[in-house]
């Protein structure tokens, strides 16, 4: 008899347990902020390649010179490679 009446009270014990758990999950799905949503990507950009070492970059951040376009000032003075 003592065996069931510590079963039933470990049942009971994991019972409470577990709708506290349940209670404790609800209230932080609550509170938890809405998931943002993830940056919109823009078109693409053209891209160019480097008269002097070949690095390919946007065309709006490459530096045009004598002999094509280049990715720094010091490549522009190098001139093509």
């Amino acid at each position: 008899m003592k065996y069931i009446l510590v079963a039933v009270v470990v049942m009971v014990g994991f019972w409470l347990w577990r709708q506290g758990r349940r209670e404790e999950m609800r209230n932080r799905n609550k509170s938890a902020p809405a998931a943002k949503a993830p940056p919109a990507v823009g078109p693409p950009k053209a891209m160019v390649r480097c008269s002097h070492c070949g690095l390919h970059l946007p065309a709006t951040d490459a530096i045009a010179g004598p002999g094509g376009v280049y990715c720094s000032p010091a490549h522009r003075r190098a001139g093509p490679g």
